[in-house]
């Protein structure tokens, strides 16, 4: 079975950030016998390549230094700063439907699997027609909430995308009810896993005192992830227990959160490393003592779809602590695989890290009981089983299929 996988970026070095999940979706499906290539934009003029032995076909659209629109950040916040990137985009969009164009025309595939499908539905609409593939389309909640709250003018193309689909999947309960909001069509809950599991400790990175605690958030800085709430509480959670917060991640918001860190002089306890290798994330998650994701509905209306970091601090077996929004719900039952608290709420998240700290019989059930939940319900194993009968169901058997 032949699949390409449609997408905004991918990696581009061993590695690389960007969606590292996906990453490991298709390695481990590959591993199951699947022939699985990537569909992708360029970046600075990054042309086709392998990488953990995935094919990676990339699509041309503008001059090689002014490729940039998907990688480093995401196209919505560039939208935000320049004109430009708008304009930009109608020659990504060109771009990708004559790279798909000339794809399918040379390659056959049995799947078309879109991920993000505003607008890459019309990459899979091309490559269906011309190659007769099945299309999937797999939503993550942001797109809807542009849908909904900034461009409700293309809720047309959105209904046009799911007509065409032959199978339509969220990552959340979330974004399915978001998007059977806008569409009455039948929507497959198919989450994906951690990035990175349990490995055996290192010890590298700064080191802490025996009785020194660790509070760790990793995920990208902008203003849904709610970090500001995060150190208003530490700040607070400071004043009783002997603490440090580390914030691994980049984005938009880092300038912001350095000058609060800096104006609530908390530069010896509040640590900013920025992306880190994938070894010294491992150990992050390794040597915290609570995770914690303050998400938020930031201004746009968007917020977590479904909080693929917690699944990964569960991993390890750490307590987690996050808001009660979005898709986090799937995951985090209160009080029973980890705390759930009211966003922008920095008083109760405060109240809830010292109580974890403090109580370290709450602290191991809900280790292990997060821990068995995640297993049981996100592992690489379930995923891959739902996807790869998903596909299977659509090829073999295509009346087993829901619309």
């Amino acid at each position: 079975m032949r699949v390409l996988y449609i997408s905004t970026a991918f990696q581009r070095v061993k590695g690389d950030v960007i969606a590292p999940w996906m990453t490991e979706a298709i390695k481990r499906l590959k591993k199951k016998g699947l022939d699985i290539e990537v569909f992708t934009s360029s970046y600075k003029g990054m042309g086709d390549h392998y990488i953990d032995g995935i094919y990676v076909r990339r699509f041309r659209y503008f001059q090689r230094k002014l490729e940039r629109l998907a990688h480093e950040e995401a196209a919505s916040d560039r939208f935000k700063r320049s004109l430009f990137y708008k304009f930009l985009a109608f020659f990504y969009l060109i771009g990708g439907m004559m790279g798909m164009l000339r794809l399918c025309r040379k390659e056959r595939y049995d799947i078309l699997h879109v991920h993000w499908p505003i607008p890459h539905g019309l990459f899979g609409y091309i490559g269906k027609k011309v190659s007769g593939a099945k299309m999937i389309s797999t939503f993550y909640s942001a797109e809807l909430t542009w849908i909904k709250k900034k461009i409700p003018y293309l809720k047309w193309f959105l209904k046009w995308v799911i007509h065409h689909s032959d199978a339509v999947t969220a990552n959340s309960s979330y974004t399915a009810k978001e998007l059977e909001e806008l569409v009455h069509r039948h929507v497959s809950i198919i989450p994906y896993g951690a990035a990175i599991q349990e490995g055996e400790l290192k010890i590298v990175g700064r080191q802490k005192s025996p009785h020194q605690k660790n509070i760790l958030f990793v995920g990208r800085l902008i203003e849904r992830k709610g970090v500001p709430y995060l150190i208003e509480a530490f700040e607070e959670v400071l004043q009783k227990k002997d603490v440090i917060l580390t914030i691994v991640g980049e984005g938009p918001e880092r300038k912001k959160l350095e000058r609060m860190v800096r104006s609530k002089k908390l530069e010896e306890r509040v640590f900013l490393p920025g992306i880190v290798k994938q070894e010294d994330l491992e150990t992050c998650y390794q040597k915290c003592d609570v995770f914690v994701l303050p998400a938020v509905t930031d201004k746009r209306g968007e917020t977590e779809g479904l909080g693929v970091v917690l699944i990964e601090a569960m991993n390890y077996k750490k307590p987690v602590i996050a808001s009660n929004v979005g898709g986090i719900v799937d995951i985090i039952k209160d009080n029973e695989t980890g705390i759930l608290v009211p966003e922008r709420d920095s008083k109760k998240l405060a109240e809830a890290i010292s109580e974890l700290l403090t109580n370290e019989e709450q602290a191991r059930r809900l280790r292990e009981e997060g821990y068995r939940f995640v297993n049981e319900n996100f592992s690489w194993d379930r995923v891959t089983d739902r996807l790869l009968t998903l596909y299977h169901n659509l090829l073999y058997s295509p009346s087993n299929v829901e619309n």
